[in-house]
């Protein structure tokens, strides 16, 4: 039987190197994209290809640059018959008052966390319209549904995200292709590394579970929705430890 195979974005660390990890683990070919850790990249999907015996690609650039994604999947079309799912994970962030951002951080966070999607999709569909089948899957975070003081640029890519998950959903529902994506809470990434002891205690007593998640259970949870029924589409699902 044909292995499927996953395309991951933001894949060297965090959530999407998880995320690699338990989609090889269950036995998916790979397609792994960073912009900056190339060695460690390259290095991290040859130990998953010998332990897992499967194949492995990295791609290595700045999904945000369409020209790059386009030359990505030029690049996935000689290592295999087109994703079966597509993970939408990579994303940066920006602290600070909207008031003080420049105009060239808004640009780079919107096309790293939100061009970045329409790219990927755009280039992922026509072989999962092809086949009636895929899943394509938005790492985002609860700041898209809720807003963040000081996270404003950030908080509006990721609502972006959101929009696009259930508007896209319903454009591709009759190619049995289904969209979702999950709204992250306090995740335990280098993302979130800079809270001071204090800070990180004080918003643990404010989530329910009182605990930051591990990226390993984010990438649990990718691995339930990419084998979820067709019927769940266009959802996006909170990932928070009853935050929210």
């Amino acid at each position: 039987m044909k292995r499927k195979t996953a395309l991951i974005t933001g894949a060297s660390r965090g959530i999407g190197r998880a995320t690699a990890a338990i989609f090889a683990k269950a036995g998916y070919d790979l397609a792994l994209n960073c912009i900056h850790s190339v060695k460690e990249l390259t290095a991290f999907a040859q130990s998953l290809k010998e332990q897992f015996h499967i194949q492995t690609l990295c791609c290595c650039g700045n999904v945000g640059d369409y020209s790059f994604v386009c030359q990505m999947f030029r690049q996935i079309e000689d290592f295999c018959d087109g994703i079966d799912v597509l993970i939408n994970n990579a994303g940066v962030s920006y602290i600070g008052l909207l008031s003080d951002m420049q105009y060239e951080d808004w640009e780079r966070i919107l096309q790293f966390n939100l061009t970045s999607v329409f790219s990927c999709c755009k280039c992922a569909i026509p072989s999962m319209v092809s086949k009636k089948s895929g899943k394509i899957l938005n790492v985002s975070s609860d700041w898209g549904l809720y807003g963040a003081s000081c996270e404003a640029a950030y908080s509006a890519t990721k609502g972006g995200v959101h929009a696009l998950t259930k508007a896209l959903a319903k454009e591709l529902a009759p190619s049995n292709i289904q969209v979702n994506a999950i709204a992250c809470g306090v995740i335990d990434t280098d993302m979130n590394a800079g809270f001071h002891p204090q800070e990180r205690t004080q918003l643990q007593e404010e989530i329910p579970a009182g605990y930051f998640a591990k990226p390993e259970e984010v990438a649990a949870f990718l691995l339930q929705l990419a084998h979820a029924p067709a019927y769940l589409t266009g959802q996006v699902i909170s990932f928070d430890g009853g935050w929210f």
